[in-house]
């Protein structure tokens, strides 16, 4: 058993999206009068969760990236799958507080709310024993992993606790913050320092703000989208790639049934695309009894 397989629930698996998560046909309108944020949404996984929501029927998606030329192309993407999805786009850099926060004003003066967030923009270096790598780049890692995240969630919190509050009033559900996390943060692979503690930390951030802002009615998750052949992912080294075997569509869709409402009761915790919903929750009971899917000492012997 490989060390990827020790940190995976006992449950069926998948490597697209399938009926249970499909924005087009279960999970139709259940984005319906909701604005999403994506930040990293110019392309791969970003990109593919931009056209999810579209499917399952937003108001409007706000996508922030780098590139403006890539976010057009998204754009018409979302366009082409929704054409009454309203979609608009900001260049912004996720490490840049200045430009999330301009980024997040932007998406709610334009569509006077924000209901789902997600921090996507993600970056992974050259795979280095630590004693070998280089400063700046090691530190880039965070820069982008765990400081864009922060800069996502701190702006964007208080518009999805106006969210929450307002679907809450309807009987709804709003409020969710999505973070791109890692079965990595789980692991330890010779070389990968700043890349797996980066996603550890983004674990932590994640029961962080559902315990600071929970009772707001803010629901996050920290998700592991699965192994995609993404630019990022097909930076790892040549051995990994065996394990990018999962479309980007997996963890968009997996996004949307989250932001459903669905999955509320395990906000604050790390979850698996990858893992069947349907078996997911099933073992609602056991993951809140035991508090499982956190990072937790456990000295048992």
């Amino acid at each position: 058993m490989s060390s990827l397989d020790t940190q995976n629930l006992a449950l069926r698996v998948h490597h697209d999206r399938y009926p249970a998560i499909d924005p087009r046909t279960t999970l139709k309108d259940t984005a319906a009068g909701k604005v999403v944020f994506i930040a990293g949404a110019s392309r791969g996984i970003g990109q593919a969760t931009a056209v999810a929501f579209a499917e399952a029927g937003a108001r409007a998606i706000h996508l922030a990236a780098r590139s403006r030329d890539a976010l057009e192309e998204t754009r018409a993407n979302v366009t082409q799958v929704n054409p009454d999805t309203a979609c608009t786009i900001h260049v912004c850099d996720v490490t840049d507080a200045a430009q999330v926060a301009e980024a997040v004003d932007d998406c709610a003066a334009q569509h006077g709310a924000i209901d789902v967030a997600d921090a996507n923009a993600g970056y992974l270096g050259p795979w280095v024993r630590l004693a070998e790598t280089d400063p700046d780049g090691w530190w880039r890692t965070f820069e982008v992993n765990v400081r864009g995240a922060y800069h996502v969630a701190r702006y964007a919190i208080p518009h999805l606790a106006q969210s929450a509050k307002r679907h809450g009033a309807q009987g709804s559900s709003g409020g969710h913050l999505i973070l791109l996390s890692s079965v990595g943060a789980q692991m330890l692979v010779p070389g990968a320092s700043d890349y797996q503690t980066s996603k550890h930390a983004i674990n932590r951030l994640c029961e962080f703000i559902q315990t600071d802002h929970g009772a707001d009615g803010v629901k996050c998750f920290a998700i592991h989208p699965g192994g995609v052949a993404t630019d990022l992912g097909k930076a790892m080294p040549e051995a990994m790639h065996a394990y990018l075997s999962d479309s980007p569509e997996l963890a968009a869709c997996f996004a949307v049934w989250l932001c459903s409402g669905a999955a509320d009761w395990a906000a604050g915790r790390y979850l698996s695309a990858n893992w069947d919903v349907e078996a997911l929750l099933g073992m609602k009971s056991a993951i809140l009894d035991r508090d499982l899917l956190v990072n937790r000492l456990r000295a048992e012997i």
